[in-house]
């Protein structure tokens, strides 16, 4: 079935003198002349069949439908300019953009992501951290990391990784509290705190963990206290220079438990709410690059779950 869509060389003409509110500057925009601009528009409104211009003596104004029509046109053309924009740069650059929130680039993506560089040479990664939720054409981006539940509108989600939390800490201050560290050794230490980047609810914290650990024998308040972060990966360096225990979520600590500068100080993973997912823009197919990028984070978070499976039985289907 063909599509009922206007000229849109009328449309163009249209959106030039609506937005000029004159037929002569809208003229110059297009490099035309007056008469051909009120030609188009005559064309247009024959197509329509309404009156879009009440036109004077020396001067041009929209009608009521012709003001709403304006505002439909603008929102379409700019549509059409950004798409076009996204397709230009994709067919004349090498470059991806992917964003990923900071603790997951520092503690998780950044280690590995030379080696993608290393086998895809012809691909020019570009990496934003950050933390808003992703708008596609906005930021010009081509892939996104997130953590949350699931809902993203108009977005195609893949996971890639669930997370499981314990409390870690280093070699030094793990031999202090021990293996089944109760509460009083774990306030010794110190406990270092998330504020995490996502305010997501339900995320485990250490009140929420103590629940589950040791039920309500100590009050939320003494679970508080102690050194707060405003990102993860800090709450993770300082648990790895010594200053406290940290509530370690099993995919930004999981590298240095199985290397060895953090252990975990119980047996138990606490399953947490969320999951890290890939999202592409569901309106616009992603490009070879990207897909590359993407197949290869994928193939990345399968190695780096299986290994951390094996040395730690993570409560995981």
């Amino acid at each position: 079935m063909s599509r009922r869509i206007p000229p849109l060389l009328a449309v163009r003409a249209f959106e030039a003198a609506a937005r000029q509110a004159s037929f002569s500057k809208a003229a110059e925009e297009l490099f035309v002349t007056p008469g051909a601009v009120g030609h188009q528009i005559k064309l247009l409104e024959a197509s329509l069949g309404v009156k879009l211009f009440e036109r004077g003596p020396r001067s041009v104004a929209l009608t009521d439908v012709g003001r709403r029509y304006f505002g439909e046109v603008q929102a379409v053309l700019e549509r059409l300019e950004i798409c076009s924009e996204d397709v230009r740069r994709t067919a004349q650059s090498n470059e991806v953009t992917l964003t990923a929130m900071p603790s997951f680039v520092t503690r998780w993506l950044m280690p590995r992501l030379g080696r993608f560089q290393a086998s895809n040479p012809d691909v020019e990664v570009r990496l934003l951290a950050s933390v808003p939720p992703v708008d596609f054409s906005r930021d010009r981006v081509d892939l996104a990391i997130r953590l949350g539940a699931g809902n993203y509108p108009a977005m195609q989600a893949v996971e890639i990784m669930r997370e499981y939390f314990l409390p870690v800490a280093s070699e030094a201050v793990a031999a202090r509290v021990g293996a089944k560290g109760g509460p009083t050794r774990l306030f010794e230490a110190g406990l270092l705190h998330d504020e995490y980047e996502v305010r997501i609810p339900d995320q485990i914290d250490w009140p929420r963990w103590a629940r589950m650990r040791f039920g309500n024998s100590v009050a939320d308040a003494k679970w508080s206290r102690g050194m707060h972060f405003s990102h993860s990966y800090l709450t993770l360096d300082a648990a790895t220079a010594g200053q406290g225990v940290a509530m370690a979520s099993s995919v930004l600590a999981g590298t240095a438990l199985m290397e060895g500068s953090l252990l975990p100080l119980d047996e138990r993973w606490l399953p947490g709410p969320y999951a890290y997912r890939l999202l592409y823009p569901r309106d616009r197919p992603p490009s070879e690059r990207v897909e590359r990028l993407a197949q290869w984070i994928e193939a990345e978070a399968r190695a780096f779950l299986e290994g951390l499976n094996k040395r730690f039985k993570l409560p995981m289907g």
